[in-house]
């Protein structure tokens, strides 16, 4: 049996195989590519690529659409070469973001379960591409994603035309973990049947009329690492916090000591955050995330978590290698979902998850910034937080109380970008406690985040702000003139710890 044959089970397309270079070739000036990949899970890579050798050569350039951020350095190719006239969802590049906040081209920041239904509704431009990544094509013609899902379905639906990138490299094993379900255009659709993080409600794979594909591009190449690093210190402590309350809520009788569906944001310290559940007494945990990280496979193999549901698998280089290698073991205990899915509000709220996410900053009364450095430069984007947070059953954002040894404090009197309002905030946790902000009003909350959650080198300056806030009133107490301030200190003294004296 040939390659073709053994990865391209239906003989109808066996005849479609083309170079990642001719591929390419068929993408003008203009276009607006889907592309798969979801946090450097799954992504397509050769076509890319070959996109990037066209443009030493030949200037275009096309809008990319895709689930979230693309590894193999895509993103840091695409931006070098100058090709990207707009990119959505979410990126993670520190070349991209650099091109971004230079205004060299534009970036739509918006909930990513919010893409498919923008593109059901023709508010985004027409794709013409979609391109994804496989690891077959079945006896039918259904393709099979790899370690991401994303948005590759609701651009195979929509795209005029298909390349496939068949990867080798992914384990021929994933087939059968995937569960394709479209809810199809609103007004017209019924309730998601989705009651629990184990349930299939959709097929294997991704029908695709044969006729769209215009051509198969087989690769082998990995996914690329994620960049996670491993717990230190202070997030060790900040899991202790955020267990400390769980467990409280168990007391009160709220959660039982298998909680309730876990969903964990991408990134170093939410994922460290989890992993301090290896030395709880929660058992039988069940996680219906976007992403699943290193420790959703720890707590695995601790006999912690029972059921996995994502729609991204991203996983540093050992343990990329150790499940990769082992992954019968895991087959029965994961499920992989596109995003529009596994962050759709109906479901969150159905399932009453626990909600945690990282944030850049917070400020006195609640409200979060995850996405904007000073207000202004972009970092990644707002990913699926927002959906989260709006819809679950506790929403909580974890955060070290200082950065940059000290001249930046995570604690503000007002977040200079908001991407989740205080309504939308039930528990923020630092290094040096958490605070539980249910119910509260305004006024209840500030001195519950300072002597909780502040590092005491801002404490005072905090309260100060408080106090003078206090003497103009209001429901929710500012003293206008300054509440930015402490970000102005920042840009021109280098420090938050001193504020102008205004």
């Amino acid at each position: 049996m040939s390659m073709n044959d053994d990865r391209i089970r239906a003989p109808h397309l066996q005849d479609r195989v083309v170079s990642a270079d001719e591929a390419a070739s068929w993408i003008k000036d203009g276009m607006t590519l889907g592309m798969s990949g979801f946090t450097r899970a799954g992504d397509v890579k050769a076509v890319p690529t070959a996109l990037v050798k066209r443009a030493e050569t030949e200037s275009f350039k096309v809008n990319v659409f895709t689930g979230a951020s693309l590894g193999c350095d895509i993103d840091k190719l695409f931006a070098e070469a100058g090709i990207v006239n707009k990119r959505l969802p979410f990126q993670a590049d520190p070349a991209m973001r650099k091109a971004i906040n230079q205004g060299e081209h534009l970036f739509v920041d918006h909930h990513l379960s919010h893409t498919s239904e923008l593109i059901r509704s023709n508010v985004l431009n027409t794709i013409d591409y979609a391109i994804l990544e496989a690891i077959t094509v079945t006896e039918d013609g259904m393709v099979v994603p790899s370690t991401s899902v994303g948005n590759s379905l609701v651009f195979a639906e929509h795209a005029g035309n298909v390349i496939i990138e068949i990867n080798l490299a992914q384990s021929e094993l994933l087939e059968g973990i995937h569960d394709l379900y479209t809810p199809g255009k609103q007004g017209e659709r019924d309730p998601i049947p989705l009651t629990k993080p184990d349930d299939r409600i959709g097929t294997k794979g991704i029908h695709i009329d044969s006729a769209k594909i215009k051509g198969i591009v087989f690769t082998n190449q990995e996914d690329s690492p994620s960049t996670i690093v491993k717990p230190d210190d202070e997030t060790k402590i900040m899991a202790g916090h955020l267990l400390d309350f769980l467990q409280d809520e168990v007391s009160a009788g709220r959660l039982t000591e298998r909680l309730a569906p876990i969903q964990s944001g991408i990134g170093s310290v939410a994922n460290a955050v989890l992993h301090g559940m290896l030395d709880s007494e929660f058992e039988h945990l069940e996680v219906y995330s976007e992403v699943l990280q290193d420790a959703v496979f720890d707590l695995i193999d601790a006999g912690k978590v029972d059921f996995a549901s994502c729609c991204s698998i991203t996983l540093s280089d050992e343990k990329m290698k150790t499940v990769f290698s082992n992954f019968e073991k895991y087959r029965d205990k994961l499920i992989m979902r596109p995003q529009e899915i596994t962050n759709h509000p109906e479901i969150i709220r159905r399932l009453g998850l626990i909600s945690i996410n990282t944030a850049l900053e917070f400020d006195i009364y609640g409200n979060v910034n995850s996405t904007h450095v000073s207000g202004t430069k972009m970092m990644n984007g707002i990913g699926g937080s927002g959906d989260f947070a709006r819809n679950a059953r506790l929403a909580v954002f974890v955060t070290k109380s200082i950065a940059k040894n000290g001249d930046v404090s995570s604690i503000v009197p007002f977040v200079p970008h908001v991407d989740h309002t205080e309504h939308d905030v039930d528990v923020v946790v630092t290094e040096q406690g958490y605070a539980d902000l249910r119910g509260l009003a305004p006024r209840e909350r500030v001195p519950l985040i300072i002597v909780n959650c502040a590092h005491p080198m801002y404490r005072k300056q905090l309260w100060d702000y408080y106090q003078e806030a206090l003497e103009r009133g209001g429901q929710t107490p500012h003293v206008l003139e300054k509440a930015l301030s402490w970000h102005t200190n920042f840009k021109e003294n280098g420090t938050m710890r001193e504020l102008v004296k205004l």
